[in-house]
């Protein structure tokens, strides 16, 4: 069975909260901005949405793997098509990346830590619990795989 590192339902709350960041380069890619309902995590995403529209409100769950083969064996790295099951089948939208930075920052009241990784320029910010960056490498190779609920 596969085992994932993170999974949580997220509500989106805002799309290009700081204005649009990809008008030129990139017109079909928003920034998301959401909060998981478990762990209280809050998550920046960019997204392609022409391929996967998003609207503020939504809930989606989000899973963060290092494979995507059912039976927990690591990934190759290629594509190869087939009849093989993954679980990518069981969601809508999925992207790999590698995990480029962990860091933590505390205040008064507590430390949080940030999980930041690029899946091809695409980028996501993921700040919450440090326990659960502790389930993390830096330069991982991960899987994120959204779909709505």
């Amino acid at each position: 069975m596969v085992e994932t590192l993170f999974e949580d339902i997220f509500r989106i709350d805002a799309i290009d909260p700081d204005g649009k960041k990809f008008d030129r380069v990139f017109p079909l890619v928003s920034r998301i901005s959401a909060r998981s309902e478990q762990f209280d995590m809050l998550m920046h995403l960019d997204i392609n949405t022409q391929i996967y529209p998003m609207r503020v409100g939504e809930k989606f769950m989000m899973v963060l793997a290092s494979t995507l083969n059912l039976d927990g064996t690591p990934d190759s790295g290629y594509y190869t098509p087939g009849n093989k099951k993954s679980l990518a089948d069981k969601f809508d939208y999925v992207m790999q990346g590698k995990l480029y930075r962990i860091s933590e920052e505390s205040s008064e009241k507590q430390v949080k830590a940030d999980i930041y990784v690029s899946f091809g320029g695409l980028l996501m910010m993921l700040k919450g619990d440090p326990s659960i960056a502790a389930r993390f490498e830096l330069d991982q190779r991960l899987f994120i795989l959204i779909r709505k609920v």
